[in-house]
């Protein structure tokens, strides 16, 4: 069994977990302040659309942006020297933007359970908004955040779609854990397919355990 599917898909979900949690967490706490809920729509709607598009499709849009001959990826080739499609900085992307509505769903739901007495009567306090999210919003949202952490690392390491267009499937390079699997049974090595699937199968369930201690943690807490 080659592992180097298993530490590419670990070393992406990873760094795209860390870039996801922040942005989500960000993205979340200021979709929960506008004051509009017109606005509030169409961003949450912005924000949300990765999730329900098929993830070839936001693969597509992925490559048309970032590809070699696009306005963007052209800058970062002429500018900086980095090639971003087909590169194992591609999977952290797709990963990112496929798993990024999990943890913003995640984040603006457990935001927007925290008693609202509570951020009035820190204002009240004198406390600025910087500091009701930290000592106010964050601590009591903290379950709910965790749980939306632990699914967008679990989403990205299963993605496959949008890996596939624009990181493609280079051996010992961009092959994550799902590419290995339609690899393997694409040359009708359907053994090595099932030790792969089954590593996923085991990661999978690791992340369902601690998203439902996580859940458990919460309920202790009410």
């Amino acid at each position: 069994m080659d592992w180097s599917p298993v530490w590419i898909s670990l070393k992406t979900a990873s760094a795209a977990i860390v870039i996801t949690f922040l942005l989500g967490l960000l993205a979340a706490w200021l979709v929960v302040r506008m004051k509009s809920s017109r606005f509030r729509m169409i961003w949450d709607g912005i924000l949300t659309l990765p999730m329900v598009l098929p993830p070839t499709v936001a693969g597509f849009f992925l490559l048309y942006l970032l590809g070699v001959k696009r306005p963007i990826g052209q800058f970062f080739i002429d500018y900086f020297g980095v090639k971003i499609a087909f590169s194992w900085g591609a999977t952290v992307i797709a990963a990112t933007v496929i798993s990024f509505p999990l943890m913003y769903r995640s984040a603006r739901g457990a935001l927007e359970q925290v008693d609202s007495n509570l951020i009035h009567a820190a204002r009240t306090l004198g406390m600025g908004e910087g500091q009701i999210f930290f000592r106010v919003l964050l601590p009591n949202a903290v379950p709910g955040i965790v749980s939306g952490g632990v699914l967008a690392f679990a989403r990205g390491l299963g993605e496959f779609g949008a890996t596939a267009m624009i990181a493609g499937n280079i051996a010992g390079k961009t092959r994550t854990l799902p590419l290995a699997v339609y690899s393997e049974v694409a040359a009708g090595h359907m053994e090595e397919a099932w030790d792969y699937v089954l590593v996923i199968a085991v990661i999978a369930f690791l992340a369902v355990l601690l998203m439902n201690m996580a859940g458990n943690w919460k309920n202790r807490r009410r």
